[in-house]
C-alpha cells in the first residue's frame, strides 16, 4: 500500500527547531488557522471548504426509506468518506485506509452519536417511512488537518441543506417539489466541530491546524469535538506517548475557543450564501417596502 512521503531528517530537524522558537514555516502563530474559504454549490447541501491547501467537498442527499426495526420513530443519518488518489498518492481506489476509517469514526461520533441532528424530525410515517439522510465527504486535496476541514464542510452543508416539504392526508404521503413548496431546513440541535491539535515536547507545545509536514513531525495529536456552547462531544488522542491530564484539559480549552471562531466563519458564509440566493427575492421586496 502506498505511503505518504516522509520528511527528510534535515526537514524534520528544521521544522522542530523552528517550533522550539515558536516559529511556523508559513509564518502563522501556533494557534492560528490557515486561510479558510467556504463556498456552496447551486444545489442545497453542497459545501466546498478550503483550509489552506487542504480541500474537502461534502454533499448532503436525502431519500425515503424504511426505518430500523428498533427505531421506528427515527430517521437515518449516515456518513460516507472518499479519499481519492487525486488528493494524495497514498490513497487507493476501492481500498479503505486507516486514515479514512479514523476520519469516518470521528465524524460519526461528532455528528451522529452526539445527536446533532434530530432524527425524530426525519420520521414521515412511524414504522414505515423516514428520511434517510446521507453525507458524502470527498477529500479533494490532502495537505494536513483533514478532520477539521471535513467536519467544517459537513456542518456547513447540513446547515445549508433544505429537505423537501411533505404532508400526509388520508394516510397518503405527499412529497412536494421546490416549485410546489419551499423545502425546509434540517432540525439541528447543536453545531459541533472538530479541532485537531498536534503536540510536541511531550505535550508542552501544541499547534492548531497543522500542515501535513507538521503532522508528520509531531509526536501525536489530540482531536476535540465541541459546540460553540462549550459542550464537549469527543476527546481523542492519537499516536505518541503519554501526555499529562492537564495537557488534555488545556487542549480542550483551546479547542472550544477555536470552535467558536470557526462557528462564526460558517455563520458568515451561510449569511452570504443566503443573500446571494435571495437576490431580488422576498428580502429585496421587504427592503423596498420599508424604503417606501
Amino acid at each position: 500500500m502506498p505511503r505518504e512521503a516522509e520528511p527528510s531528517i534535515n526537514e524534520r530537524a528544521f521544522v522542530l527547531q523552528a517550533l522550539e522558537e515558536n516559529i511556523r514555516l508559513d509564518g502563522r502563530a501556533l494557534d492560528a488557522f490557515r486561510d479558510i474559504d467556504i463556498s456552496f454549490g447551486d444545489d442545497y447541501g453542497v459545501a466546498d471548504v478550503q483550509l489552506g491547501k487542504t480541500r474537502v467537498l461534502t454533499r448532503i442527499s436525502a431519500s425515503i426509506a424504511a426505518p430500523y426495526p428498533d427505531r421506528k420513530f427515527d430517521g437515518v443519518f449516515t456518513i460516507a468518506t472518499e479519499l481519492s488518489p487525486l488528493a494524495s498518492p497514498a490513497f487507493e481506489v476501492g481500498r479503505q485506509s486507516d486514515l479514512e476509517t479514523h476520519l469516518s469514526r470521528i465524524l460519526e461520533t461528532t455528528l451522529r452519536r452526539s445527536q446533532a441532528i434530530s432524527t425524530e424530525s426525519l420520521c414521515l410515517v412511524a414504522g414505515q417511512k423516514v428520511w434517510s439522510l446521507r453525507a458524502d465527504i470527498h477529500i479533494l486535496s490532502h495537505c494536513g488537518n483533514l478532520v477539521t476541514a471535513a467536519s467544517l464542510a459537513t456542518l456547513a452543508a447540513l446547515r445549508q441543506y433544505r429537505i423537501p416539504d411533505t404532508s400526509i392526508k388520508g394516510g397518503e404521503l405527499t412529497v412536494y417539489t421546490p416549485l410546489e413548496r419551499d423545502p425546509v431546513p434540517l432540525a439541528l440541535l447543536h453545531h459541533p466541530l472538530c479541532i485537531t491539535l498536534n503536540y510536541f515536547e511531550n505535550g508542552e507545545k501544541m499547534i492548531v491546524d497543522a500542515t501535513l509536514q507538521e503532522q508528520q513531525c509531531s509526536e501525536g495529536e489530540v482531536v476535540v469535538a465541541a459546540n460553540p456552547q462549550g459542550e464537549v462531544c469527543l476527546v481523542q488522542k492519537g499516536g505518541g506517548g503519554e501526555v499529562d491530564a492537564l495537557v488534555l484539559l488545556r487542549a480542550v480549552d483551546v479547542a472550544v475557543g477555536k470552535v467558536r471562531e470557526l462557528g462564526k466563519v460558517v455563520d458568515r458564509a451561510l449569511e452570504k450564501d443566503s443573500k446571494m440566493r435571495d437576490k431580488g427575492g422576498i428580502s429585496a421586496e421587504l427592503s423596498a417596502e420599508n424604503e417606501r
